[in-house]
């Protein structure tokens, strides 16, 4: 267990601030906000590895059905890339903007097709905000997350908010290409302040992807490659988001409760394993990411037990449940909403 090697670490000195100070005092004296670059470093060799691997199977393959499983490969790769940059994002990987963007661009960009300029603004809003009806990016798209938006819902609009609960999965398929589609608007339309680079290395991923695929597989074999390996790709990462903040407290617009109390109420954890912790890139220590964003991916399961243990000396809830029960939760939730506009 996590508690026999990371003793708890006491604040002896006097309580100053908010709450959130004395708790961050905790987790910086524990040295959990220190860069991890060997373990980032070692991640990124074995996803790299995985992404080239899963390219040159396709062509060894060749224009044959077989060719679907690599699409399986690069869907999961796809979506462990996009953990990276999101780490990146966050300034989790090195201690300077600079070279957090550079690792960013050239994972969310190059590799995968989607702007890293584009997703840390909108995600920062997010994490600024999260489950704040007005100003959370992530409860105003095609589902709603409270009954007033359910009610008010018009058209096409109203019928997924009414059958929500059973079209979350089947819509997680279109989400690699909304991605992708969010990501070239944002380059067009958006002041990005590295435009031109960003635009350029997503260009030059659709081109090398795009080359690649119909040069190795017949047209209808490449099509069928690419709703494959985007239609998972888009799954993974939603099947990875759903847990975090689907049925939590929902805030109305407006309202302000402190910074500890909006990150915790807001946010569900999945209950660590070596397979959980890999699969769902660290995201399931959502508490604690959302509490300390910059903290290195392997540090949060040591912080866990920290801000267990302070939300249990503040009578504060503290969300952790099973994956399964995870999805259960946020269905329920999701379909008492959709009654609203039924």
């Amino acid at each position: 267990m996590v508690q026999a090697r990371l003793p708890m670490v006491r604040d002896t000195a006097p309580i100053r601030g908010s709450e959130y100070a004395v708790l961050l005092r905790r987790v910086r004296q524990a040295g959990l906000l220190d860069r991890r670059l060997r373990a980032y470093g070692v991640r990124t060799a074995i996803t790299a590895a995985v992404y080239f691997g899963g390219w040159a199977a396709l062509i060894a393959i060749g224009d044959s059905w077989w060719a679907l499983a690599p699409a399986l490969v690069l869907a999961a790769v796809f979506s462990q890339i996009a953990f990276l940059g999101h780490d990146a994002g966050h300034r989790q990987i090195f201690g300077t903007r600079r070279a957090n963007y550079v690792y960013g661009v050239i994972a969310g960009n190059l590799a995968i097709g989607l702007s890293i300029g584009w997703w840390t603004s909108n995600h920062n809003r997010h994490h600024a905000h999260p489950n704040t009806e007005g100003a959370d990016p992530d409860v105003s798209g095609i589902l709603a997350h409270s009954g007033e938006r359910a009610a008010t819902g018009k058209g096409w609009r109203r019928f997924i908010f009414r059958y929500q609960a059973w079209l979350f999965f089947p819509l997680l398929l279109l989400e690699g290409g909304s991605l992708h589609f969010s990501s070239v608007r944002a380059v067009v339309k958006w002041p990005l302040r590295h435009r031109f680079w960003e635009g350029a290395l997503l260009a030059a991923h659709a081109a090398g992807y795009l080359a690649t695929v119909f040069l190795v597989l017949s047209p209808v074999k490449a099509l069928v490659f690419i709703a494959v390996q985007q239609g998972l790709f888009g799954f993974y990462m939603g099947c990875t988001f759903a847990p975090n903040h689907k049925g939590m407290e929902v805030f109305e617009e407006g309202e302000d409760p402190d910074f500890l109390r909006r990150q915790v109420l807001s946010s569900r954890n999945v209950r660590p394993s070596a397979l959980t912790d890999t699969a769902m890139g660290g995201l399931n220590y959502q508490i604690e990411h959302h509490l300390f964003p910059s903290m290195p991916r392997p540090s949060l399961r040591h912080a866990r037990p920290i801000v267990m243990d302070f939300c249990a000396e503040r009578g504060l809830p503290y969300a952790e449940t099973s994956l399964l029960d995870s999805y259960a939760q946020a269905l329920k939730h999701l379909d008492a909403v959709g009654q609203h506009a039924r």
